[in-house]
């Protein structure tokens, strides 16, 4: 029962807080390791390319396979997880992930990288939509924003502590048992994510009901408030979300903003040494800033967002500051405090734009068809994880500088926030 003399209002507020508690550190923490178990390749490539004797677009093309067999699963795995619930589901992909970003330390050709990334976006399709979509059982619409916000500030933290720590793997372990820095990169970070897997089979609960953590009354609450949220949503059928121009244009746009979030985790580390730094510590330490600055950003403007119930705006913008940054990095690109100052500003934007952009579909989106909706949009936006490391690989080895990839990734970010832009405000302002 509430607490005598406790408002509704406290009480509400008090029962959610509870829910957060309880499942976003679960949560952030598998982001996190999952996170860095797709993108430590761009640390990898410091010592890996010479080893391999990978070139850029070899490089480039590796990378972004991941998101061919992440797309060919993600459907099937967001609608499996709907219906076996998210503890086994997610539970599954983490170990499977985990175990095959380890034996990616034993690669030994571009045919082996390819698969084993390959073999990666297969394991770890479903895990995003599936969390994005699992958030929609616990949260309504106007609380949502600041909890996927919550979740996806794993991205940047990701950043802030697998860099330096990748650097000082590289660093430390290389040569270490006879195996590369690169090797002991990827089993040192491989293993988290299994451990992780385990203790989402104990820790996780499929649905509001399952929370014996939870009173009746509390139960009562986020069952109402969810209910209520849901009246207005649509329940569509596959062959129906498939030809939604509604969902087609939200698969746009998350393609758009994707374009800049792979292009700077795939070649951060990359581009600074470019402008001049040569230790792979430094560079670790050095990439960790971007990240930090997109956590401060990220929780600033989600804040602002459910406050004022606006969303397109709150997605529009950061993703133009995003642009503006990449351009900035291409004019100071030899200077390196000035090209970091304009990667921090396009990673924070770029970043931020990612978790807002969520509450555009799952504000219209209901039942079978947000699970099937968030997997085709997602699935969809990642393919731009595939074509943008690798068209930043083959325009710097065509012309030998950065600048031309970074233009492309700056045009896709404004195409992005003006589709968001375009976006009816009655459907997803909640």
């Amino acid at each position: 029962m509430p607490t005598p003399g406790a408002t509704p209002s406290s009480f509400e507020a008090a029962t959610y807080r509870k829910v957060s508690w309880r499942l976003l550190p679960l949560l952030l923490l598998c982001y996190l390791v999952a996170y860095l178990d797709r993108v430590n390749v761009g640390f990898a490539k410091l010592q890996m390319a010479s080893d391999l004797h990978l070139s850029d677009s070899v490089y480039g093309l590796g990378a972004g396979i991941f998101f061919l067999g992440y797309f060919l699963f993600e459907v099937p795995s967001n609608l499996i997880l709907h219906r076996v619930g998210a503890r086994i589901w997610i539970a599954r992909i983490m170990i499977t992930w985990g175990l095959i970003s380890i034996l990616t330390m034993f690669v030994t050709t571009p045919a082996m990288f390819y698969a084993m990334r390959f073999l990666l976006g297969l394991a770890e399709a479903g895990f995003f939509p599936g969390i994005i979509l699992y958030l929609t059982y616990w949260y309504p619409a106007h609380r949502r924003g600041r909890m996927t916000t919550w979740f996806m500030t794993a991205v940047a933290l990701s950043g802030v502590i697998g860099g330096p720590i990748s650097g000082y793997i590289l660093k430390t372990f290389h040569g270490t048992n006879g195996w590369q820095g690169w090797q002991w990169l990827f089993l040192l970070e491989g293993l988290p994510s299994i451990l992780a897997g385990l203790l989402v089979l104990v820790a996780l609960d499929d649905r509001v009901a399952h929370a014996r953590w939870l009173s009746d009354d509390e139960k009562q609450l986020i069952e109402r408030q969810i209910k209520a949220d849901e009246a207005d949503k649509i329940d569509m059928s596959l062959r129906a979300v498939l030809a939604s121009p509604r969902v087609w244009l939200m698969s746009l746009i998350y393609f758009s903003f994707v374009m800049g979030l792979y292009g700077v985790s795939f070649w951060l580390p990359t581009i600074i040494k470019a402008t001049g730094v040569a230790d792979p510590l430094v560079i670790g330490l050095l990439s960790a800033i971007p990240f930090a600055a997109a956590v401060v950003a990220m929780l600033i403007v989600a804040k602002s967002a459910d406050h004022r119930r606006e969303r397109r705006w709150h997605v529009a913008l950061p993703g133009l500051a995003g642009a503006l940054g990449l351009i900035m990095s291409v004019t100071w690109a030899h200077q390196t405090g000035l090209a970091m100052a304009a990667l921090t500003l396009a990673t924070a934007g770029i970043i931020t734009s990612l978790p807002l952009f969520w509450s555009l579909p799952t504000a219209f989106l209901a039942g079978a068809g947000a699970a099937a909706g968030i997997a085709m949009v997602n699935s969809i936006g990642n393919l731009a994880g595939f074509l943008g490391p690798y068209a930043i690989g083959w325009l710097k080895q065509a012309t030998g500088v950065n600048d031309s990839g970074m233009y492309m990734l700056a045009a896709f970010m404004v195409l992005g926030a003006l589709l968001a832009l375009s976006v009816p405000a009655r459907l997803v302002n909640k």
